[in-house]
């Protein structure tokens, strides 16, 4: 058996319409219809059955949705009659905790300053579902140029842009330059007055509503004069399902070493990444943060 459905109802306002038909048609109560899906393995509570049929609520997960399947058999329905009207999931899945991603005070404090004279709120109601940042390392051994792409998710509410910041604790520096590359513009710069915290607001290209997501791009360089930068990395205030960060050398300045730092709350590790005949590190982690993926290189012995 097939259900119609009003052309101008959508999303859970469909389904439950769709659902509400089906039980009304079987003659089936909502607690026999409970005691036939927990015979399947599916243990859904009357509560979540009444809130689905009266459209409080919608199906969400995988679990849920293999209850919808089930309802469809179990109420002679054709396949997908129910599934085909709840569309794209609501949930922004497991977004985890809040952290700032390195143990620096002194830091945090400046980037709730950036944050502030940005006008953007802090924490930030976006997360970093995917992120690759690419390192250039010029003739000099130093960081020339970095570019990055990441799929940004709202988390909440509607949001218009994100803040991206360039950090170097402990080094007061100019401003880098930060350049929007696809997927928005700069519309706000801020440098904090100890020089180590430096950032743009960056605006999407359009208002991206929990849990949509968007691509935006931006790119780092460095003016003349700039100090040595000999490291490289990204740090997430948010869980990230993947973290890539590759770091190319120009073929004049392959280091003698590098190593790998990870810090996140449960603590920081140190590892040696030996280079074995190849002119690029990358590093990936996949469900990281908080934290922070950093690369460190350099040319003689270690000091």
């Amino acid at each position: 058996m097939s259900i119609g459905s009003d052309s101008k109802e959508t999303g859970t306002d469909a389904f439950a319409g769709a659902l509400r038909d089906a039980i009304s048609a079987k003659r089936m109560t909502l607690s026999r219809l409970q005691d036939k899906l927990r015979e399947r393995g599916n243990r859904v509570s009357l509560a979540t059955l009444s809130y689905w049929r009266s459209g409080a609520r919608r199906p969400e997960g995988a679990q849920s949705l293999a209850a919808v399947t089930d309802l469809e058999d179990l109420l002679d329905l054709d396949p997908g009659s129910l599934t085909r009207f709840l569309g794209p999931t609501n949930r922004t899945g497991p977004l985890g905790p809040v952290r700032f991603p390195i143990d620096e005070q002194a830091i945090e404090r400046a980037v709730r300053d950036a944050y502030a004279a940005l006008g953007a709120p802090y924490p930030d109601l976006s997360r970093e579902v995917t992120t690759h940042s690419v390192t250039d390392v010029g003739a000099d051994g130093n960081v020339a140029f970095c570019i990055t792409r990441s799929i940004v998710q709202a988390t909440s509410g509607t949001i218009t842009a994100t803040p991206f910041l360039e950090l170097t604790p402990g080094v007061s520096t100019p401003a880098p330059f930060i350049s929007a590359v696809s997927g928005g513009r700069i519309s706000a710069r801020y440098s904090h007055p100890n020089g180590q915290v430096h950032g743009v607001l960056f605006e999407f290209d359009a208002p991206v509503t929990a849990p949509n997501t968007t691509v935006v791009e931006w790119s780092i360089s460095y003016p003349p004069g700039y100090p040595t930068m000999r490291e490289t990395g990204h740090a997430v205030a948010r869980q990230c399902r993947e973290l890539l960060v590759w770091t190319r050398f120009h073929p004049d300045a392959v280091p003698d070493w590098c190593e790998e730092r990870i810090e996140t709350p449960a603590g920081a590790t140190v590892a040696e990444m030996p280079l074995d005949g190849r002119t690029s590190v990358h590093q990936v982690r996949r469900a990281f943060g908080p934290g922070a993926i950093e690369l460190a290189w350099g040319y003689g012995p270690r000091d």
